[in-house]
């Protein structure tokens, strides 16, 4: 009688790992990761455009009427931030144009 290979299949895509980490997509597990990845990139682009504009965390907080510390949470992706005030960051704070594409 043949034993079942119980090895992992080794991981060769980032898809794969993915999958592997976080489940298949539509799961909830996949789903929170997912959000919090993009809460994470907004964070990113915020936090490169306030450089680019050679803004400090205050700076942009004093002129969006926020404060420091919630500008570095949403930076730092530890924040979730509503669009109200995303727009308010960039468009207000930093002189930056969004626009949204939905799939």
């Amino acid at each position: 009688m043949e034993t079942k290979d119980k090895r992992k299949k080794r991981v060769t895509t980032f898809d794969e790992l993915i999958e592997s980490r976080h489940g298949k997509i539509g799961t909830k597990k996949r789903t929170d990761f997912e959000i919090k990845a993009k809460s994470f990139v907004i964070g990113e682009i915020i936090k490169e455009e306030r450089r680019l504009a050679n803004m400090t965390q205050d700076e942009l907080a004093d002129k969006t009427g926020t404060k420091k510390s919630f500008i570095s949470r949403i930076e730092n992706g530890h924040s979730d931030i509503q669009l109200s005030t995303l727009f308010k960051l960039l468009e207000l704070g930093l002189g930056r144009k969004i626009s949204l594409t939905i799939e």
